[in-house]
């Protein structure tokens, strides 16, 4: 994954499998649409990028990021999925609430990852600010939903 420090290189994107025999699942938060937006549509881009099929390509949307939770193991469980992604954004506030969020997520992202059969790709940004979010939505540290895209296409051939 991209950082300040490190981002994807073209050697580590020469090695993405063909993902042209792979079904996707995405499961976006409709909360901060702005970033979310811009976060699948560099997800989709990316996946048909190394070969998915549009039609292989299944886009559901939850209304929060916490509900990410559920849609991720509805796609789980239709079982036609090779990967799924949960893309979503959560800006820091005033309140715990942020923490609250991020920690369910991140939690529940990950029992699923170990008592599923498909892989579940985090892609919930967590940041301090609408700047942040929006740097790592198609900004000057690339898209983390293409980054989602990639990983989910290495993990499908795991």
């Amino acid at each position: 994954m991209a950082t300040a420090l490190y981002h994807l290189s073209e050697e580590d994107l020469s090695k993405v499998p063909d993902a042209s025999n792979m079904c996707f699942g995405i499961v976006v938060s409709e909360w901060n649409r702005e970033i979310t937006s811009n976060l699948l549509n560099g997800a989709v881009t990316a996946l048909e990028k190394y070969g998915a099929l549009t039609e292989n390509i299944h886009v559901k949307t939850v209304p929060g990021s916490f509900e990410l939770i559920y849609g991720a193991h509805q796609m789980c469980l239709n079982d036609g999925y090779d990967a799924v992604i949960i893309l979503g954004s959560v800006i820091r506030g005033e309140t715990p609430h942020f923490d609250y969020i991020c920690q369910g997520v991140t939690q529940g992202i990950s029992r699923l990852n170990a008592t599923s059969n498909v892989p579940v790709i985090f892609g919930l940004l967590t940041t301090d600010n609408l700047q942040q979010a929006q740097e790592r939505a198609g900004g000057k540290l690339g898209n983390k939903g293409e980054e989602c895209a990639i990983v989910a296409i290495k993990m499908a051939k795991f």
